[in-house]
């Protein structure tokens, strides 16, 4: 019975949510909008996104209501997380803008969820008073709360593991270009050194002559 109840609890204060989670490559010059849907006023709107590689890790972003009007934006911003209330029903746009870079490729991590809160009361058990329930009800917003953290978390942690790797991968390739012009440098200087030492035999001889 304890179960059942915990359970009913669970899915009552579980919301509605539809959520989108994407990858999206942004060229160099490029200007991509996404769009989220709410068909009810005041809801919960969550936007969150990451540069995982390319450039400096910035990008331009842009939030915009249906009415036109800008809701956030932030230039040259690495990652982001928030959450707004859509007080009007229609079509949010979330837009990146890379035309600040004039050659580097950005990778963007980004997800979108549309949340109606609906919080609906435990049923309580025979013979519990309010105050079991209502420790009950705390209990349950305070695990929600720590998976909510927890999940920031992993996001915050897959961001910095994937940009330290785009960090290797850069210092790797520059590595390699600096060896090879330092070989092509040490093959010049060693044939301009054969070059001057046959130019002053050259000159003994004809001098001996």
């Amino acid at each position: 019975m304890k179960l059942s109840t915990i359970t009913c609890a669970l899915l009552g204060l579980a919301s509605e949510v539809a959520a989108t989670a994407l990858t999206y490559k942004l060229v160099a010059n490029e200007k991509a909008c996404f769009f989220a849907t709410t068909k009810k006023a005041n809801e919960k709107i969550a936007f969150y996104f990451a540069v995982q590689s390319g450039g400096s890790f910035d990008i331009d972003y842009e939030v915009t209501g249906p009415d036109g009007n800008v809701i956030m934006d932030g230039q040259k911003e690495r990652q982001g997380d928030f959450v707004f209330t859509g007080k009007q029903i229609g079509d949010y746009k979330f837009c990146f803008n890379n035309e600040m870079s004039t050659f580097a490729d950005k990778f963007v991590d980004f997800e979108l969820a549309v949340e109606e809160e609906a919080r609906v009361t435990i049923p309580s058990k025979q013979g519990s008073s309010p105050e079991q329930t209502s420790a009950l009800e705390e209990s349950l917003f305070k695990i929600s709360m720590q998976l909510s953290t927890v999940t920031r978390n992993q996001k915050y942690f897959r961001t910095r593991e994937n940009r330290n790797f785009s960090t290797v991968r850069s210092t790797e390739k520059r590595i390699v270009n600096f060896s090879l012009i330092q070989i092509l440098l040490v093959i010049a200087m060693g044939a301009l050194q054969v070059f001057i030492v046959r130019f002053f035999f050259q000159g003994a001889r004809k001098g001996y002559v």
